[in-house]
């Protein structure tokens, strides 16, 4: 069984809409377990609790919602979340709004905590790719919208299938923290 988070943050409704479809997207993959979660409701906990997170910002200016950078910042598990499988997503304004470098942004967040990325070489409809993420102008209107966010959601939930990956060794709790400074740092 794969457990997976969709964690979000929606001024409007429209990256709601998304995650509710890339939820959907997950749970159309037998055993998987999926929690849909606003990031007023999620705590570090929730991330945690999953094998594979997506994580889904409304663009602002290029880069998402200062509420998600915040609460990556305050969730306070940096450090026991790596080995997790993550994707993401984004509306944005109108076309060239800045959604994928909104998705580039989400993942450099992911992997800062240790979470491997998730990239989709395939189309999820004529001229839908998920390379980087899913994003729609707006709210997901049109089938290929809506079939981008499910299958990112599907994939994540495939990949996170068999759970998490341990990329530590079983005695070791966090990030190996260097306390001495070298000698020859100044």
């Amino acid at each position: 069984m794969g457990k997976v988070l969709v964690l979000y943050d929606s001024r409007t409704g429209n990256t709601k809409l998304m995650a509710e479809y890339v939820a959907e997207g997950a749970r159309l993959v037998e055993s998987a377990e999926v929690r849909l979660r606003h990031i007023s409701e999620a705590d570090g906990q929730d991330l945690l609790w999953a094998d594979g997170v997506a994580v889904g910002s409304p663009t602002h200016m290029g880069q998402p919602s200062w509420q998600m950078k915040k609460w990556w910042d305050e969730c306070g598990v940096w450090g026991q979340a790596d080995g997790r499988l993550g994707a993401v997503f984004s509306s944005e304004g109108g076309h060239a709004g800045g959604a994928m470098m909104t998705c580039l942004s989400l993942l450099l967040i992911l992997m800062n905590f240790g979470i491997l990325v998730l990239g989709v070489t395939d189309y999820a409809y004529y001229c839908y790719t998920l390379h980087y993420g899913a994003t729609t102008v707006r709210q997901p209107r049109v089938e290929g919208d809506i079939a981008a966010c499910r299958e990112l959601g599907r994939r994540l939930a495939l990949a996170v299938r068999a759970g998490h990956i341990n990329l530590r060794e079983d005695h070791e709790t966090g990030p190996a923290m260097h306390s001495e400074k070298p000698a020859d740092w100044s």
